[in-house]
């Protein structure tokens, strides 16, 4: 009786409690709280400027403003939901379901649009198209092309986002189609069939995931949508809080956008209500193709190979006919020097402290369970919902908060103020790059830590490892690939951010995105083809490496290394 009462006395409890009084444990919650209030505070400053704002701002906003604005974002977002389905979920199910000439090539070469910002593919489609262009040259004027029109940005955004369903889809027919496909064969089910009572209900989650990325990336979009002419709802946001210089409009505004925000992620979930779709435990067996000879092999060849021409080999090979013709490469503006160094001090900051805080959050999690913890990190993935212009202008009046208490303090001790430190310095846009991209860090850091057994964890903490010693020695190096994948991602999302850059930045300060917008707005692109063409190859490396993790891991979900809406 008195060795049991021993051992009870002795042996550490493993219950909740212990953990909550944890002095270490409360100190890992905090942390937690303080990395979702971040990305929180934002938009209830957002929410609580808008209430503020004039009733009659709101009245004029209500009357001409949104009714136009909210119409062509309605538009806009159901044509790219129609171009990017279609596309992804055709050229997935071709590439996974049947074998044909360029195949092995396309499988690799149909995610690559994904690496054009689409704000950058809008200034190369007007340039080509446009009444003075090449092409309407080179036609002799017989055929005209409106590229500057709301089916001009449906078309450009659409062949550039459609990777998100496409890589989603095709992950999904790897992991799930194997055995149904050859059954359904079997019982003498056509091509069409297949593809109609198969492939299309086991993609449904991929599509519901995929359709809602893209959807997100359109709302976030202000450079392509300006420069085609469609007034949408961000667009309304810049012009209402720049050019007419109203900021509780832009605000109120900013809020109908979030509500749009919100109806997408809930059109995400009802497309996943009430079903399951359940993956063997072992290695899944690809599907195996069958061949399409003759015509049909090279019809499916053209079908694939059509969105990797319009989307990608066609706005970088104009990039670097311009670079070449106007000798960018010799007689460069030193300028762009300059801007590249400050896209990359900025784009490297924020993604370090994205991996950090990210990583952190989700060992904290890990450590101590709750559902307060959950829900925290839950709002921490909300900052990738949340449109680059909105996010400015939720940041506004926390920033400026801060620097009139860091004023205080400084006047306070020598007299005289500082001015402003954060809201008038690149550390604003850093701040806006890791709350629009914090998510990529936690999903990817969550997806590292699930691949650790936790008896790993019990051997280290009976070998008496306390929490900083279980991260740094046991769970970091475990979780290294996925945040290098993680790291790579961030950084060319920043690099490539527009909306937020080009709102928070502070004066005589460019970074690649915005140079080439100057260009853009002066209508001389051509001029920042060098700087476009930077971004482009650069963002083709997260691409790369985001296909053979893939094809490496066909039962993985594809959200687990790539920006995803929350999810519970």
């Amino acid at each position: 009786m008195s060795a049991t009462s021993g051992i009870a006395q002795h042996s550490p409890a493993p219950t909740g409690l212990f953990r909550r009084r944890s002095p270490r444990h409360i100190v890992a919650t905090l942390f937690v709280v303080a990395v979702a209030a971040l990305v929180v505070a934002p938009l209830l400053s957002l929410a609580v400027f808008a209430l503020r704002g004039d009733a009659e701002i709101w009245g004029h906003l209500a009357a001409y403003v949104l009714p136009v604005a909210l119409f062509n974002t309605a538009l806009l977002l159901g044509g790219v939901a129609a171009v990017t389905s279609v596309i992804g979920l055709v050229t997935a199910w071709l590439v996974t379901a049947y074998r044909f000439p360029g195949r092995d090539v396309l499988v690799w070469l149909l995610p690559v649009p994904l690496a054009m910002p689409t704000y950058i593919v809008a200034y190369v489609y007007v340039d080509l198209f446009d009444a003075l262009g090449p092409v309407q040259a080179l036609l002799g004027g017989v055929w005209f092309l409106d590229v500057r029109s709301l089916g001009g940005a449906i078309f450009v955004m659409g062949i550039v986002l459609y990777p998100y369903i496409y890589v989603a889809a095709r992950a999904m027919f790897q992991t799930q189609s194997a055995c149904l496909i050859e059954v359904a064969r079997t019982l003498g089910a056509t091509r069409l069939m297949l593809a109609r009572h198969v492939a299309l209900p086991l993609a449904r989650p991929a599509l519901a995931v995929g359709l809602s990325l893209a959807l997100l990336e359109t709302l976030n979009d202000i450079g392509a949508s300006e420069y085609l002419g469609v007034h949408t709802l961000t667009i309304a946001i810049f012009t209402t809080w720049l050019n007419r210089g109203s900021l509780p409009g832009a605000a109120q505004i900013a809020c109908v956008m979030l509500f749009a925000v919100a109806a997408l992620i809930a059109l995400e979930r009802y497309g996943r209500r009430n079903r399951r779709f359940s993956v063997s435990e072992r290695q899944p067996r690809v599907v195996s193709p069958s061949a399409l000879a003759g015509w049909q092999g090279w019809v499916a060849t053209c079908v694939c190979l059509t969105p990797v021409f319009f989307g990608f080999l066609l706005p970088a090979g104009y990039l670097v006919h311009e670079v070449i013709v106007r000798g960018l490469l010799v007689g460069f503006d030193p300028a762009l020097v300059r801007h590249t160094i400050t896209t990359v001090v900025l784009a490297a900051t924020a993604t370090t402290i994205a991996l950090a805080l990210g990583l952190g959050a989700a060992i904290a999690v890990r450590l101590v369970r709750g559902r307060i913890l959950s829900v925290c990190l839950l709002l921490a993935g909300l900052g990738y919902a949340v449109p680059g212009t909105v996010l400015a202008l939720g940041l506004m009046s926390p920033l400026v908060a801060i620097d009139e208490g860091i004023n205080g303090i400084v006047r306070a001790l020598t007299g005289h103020g500082v001015g402003l430190v954060i809201a008038g310095s690149g550390a604003a846009v850093v701040i806006a790059y890791v709350i629009r991209f914090l998510t990529i860090a936690t999903g990817s850091a969550q997806a590292g830590l699930a691949r650790i057994s936790g008896h790993m964890d019990d051997a280290a903490r009976t070998l008496g490892a306390g929490p900083g010693a279980l991260a740094w020695l046991i769970h970091l190096p475990l979780v290294r690939p996925a945040l290098g994948g993680a790291a790579l991602l961030i950084f060319v999302d920043c690099l490539k951010e527009l909306p937020a850059t080009l709102l928070l930045r502070p004066l005589n300060v460019e970074t690649l995105p915005t140079y080439i917008y100057q260009f853009a707005t002066r209508g001389n692109f051509e001029e920042g083809a060098l700087a476009a063409l930077l971004i482009v190859a650069v963002g083709i490396l997260p691409v790369i490496r985001m296909v053979r993790y893939a094809d490496r891991v066909p039962g993985e979900p594809w959200g687990t290394t790539t920006p995803s809406p929350p999810r519970s």
